[in-house]
């Protein structure tokens, strides 16, 4: 075990190595028992599938430590579900859902002391990975296929907090309209390198931008995604969550916590729809969620000449602020959490 030196306060969102990560082979058709390993470094024929086909998948969650000492898994068996979803989209073995809470558990545990105290805002970030690996050269699903899962602690998404930033709409579209949107791929995440740096690049009237906002591929009309997180909108009259519905939006588990959070706790009307560019006047808020970011409150959109402004470009927003304050409640175990939300470590 390493000596931990982090400055906790100052924690970002950057790769820091940990002790022991999770490794298991699929082989035979089977996956073995699977280890946990010090070597951070995957040895991988030449050939393997991830490599020349984009034949693999991934998974981002989070541990918190509570006020009690105690480790909080936050609804593990909800991206167990959707890496299934996404290793059957690409022809890939999926590990069981006891398997990947298992593997998250002993990763978590070997590395506690990379788990950020109580009351720093940080978390361990979990990536689990399923890729196809083996011998290989033509376009068909691997031989083999490894699925690890490795731990960084980590600080918030965006400097800053829970702060306000603006976005800028791209011209490129992030997936194809029947295509891998909805699976959690490299592929899609890849296709989004280019129009991210633009958009940061982007200037227009002495703003910056995070990110690029991506339209529905079919029409160009609709938002579907924030980035590399999903969408959120609060009607003007702050009664209403709204967050878009396509099958080529990655299906949040942040973004239905919130929709749940909203319904159930704040007592706001939801609604899965559709979002277009054009009657952004109908909100007077707006977030991108993830695991990253948790929330990450949208200032304004530009879209071409237009620059559309929701609560404020400087401050949160009352309804955002709640659901965010509700949901790391949650994560954290200062406020109680709906049934079977969280699993122990």
């Amino acid at each position: 075990m390493r000596d931990v030196n982090i400055d906790w306060a100052n924690l970002g969102f950057s790769y820091i190595r940990t002790d022991l990560r999770f490794l298991s082979h699929w082989k035979d058709g089977a996956w073995d028992e699977g280890q946990l390993t010090e070597d951070n470094v995957l040895h991988i024929a030449e050939g393997s599938t991830a490599l020349h086909y984009g034949q693999q998948c991934f998974e981002g969650l989070k541990a918190y430590r509570s006020q009690d000492g105690s480790i909080n898994l936050f609804r593990p068996d909800q991206n167990a579900a959707r890496m299934q979803m996404s290793c059957e989209r690409l022809l890939m073995p999926a590990p069981s859902t006891e398997m990947f809470i298992e593997a998250c558990r002993q990763v978590v545990k070997a590395n506690e002391h990379f788990l950020p105290p109580f009351g720093t805002g940080g978390s361990l970030y979990l990536r689990p990975f399923v890729i196809g690996v083996g011998d290989n050269i033509g376009v068909r699903t691997a031989p083999e296929f490894i699925f690890s899962v490795f731990c960084v602690p980590v600080g918030p998404y965006f400097k800053g907090g829970l702060t306000p930033h603006n976005f800028i709409v791209s011209e490129f579209d992030r997936a194809a309209p029947n295509g891998t949107g909805a699976a959690k791929v490299g592929g899609n995440y890849a296709a989004s390198l280019l129009p991210g740096a633009q958009a940061k690049d982007a200037q227009a009237q002495g703003r910056h931008f995070a990110d690029a906002i991506y339209l529905d591929p079919a029409t160009h009309t609709k938002i579907e995604e924030v980035g590399a997180a999903n969408l959120f909108a609060i009607t003007k009259d702050g009664r209403t969550f709204v967050t878009p519905k396509s099958p080529s939006i990655l299906p949040s588990i942040t973004k239905y916590s919130l929709l749940h959070i909203a319904e159930h706790r704040l007592g706001l009307n939801v609604e899965e729809g559709d979002v277009y560019i054009s009657r952004l006047d109908q909100y007077g808020e707006a977030g991108a969620c993830g695991t990253a970011a948790v929330i990450t409150p949208i200032g304004g959109i530009q879209h071409g000449d237009q620059f559309h402004v929701f609560h404020s470009e400087t401050e949160t927003g009352p309804v955002t602020r709640r659901l965010y304050d509700e949901l790391t409640g949650i994560q954290f175990g200062t406020v109680e959490a709906p049934e079977g939300w969280i699993v122990k470590v």
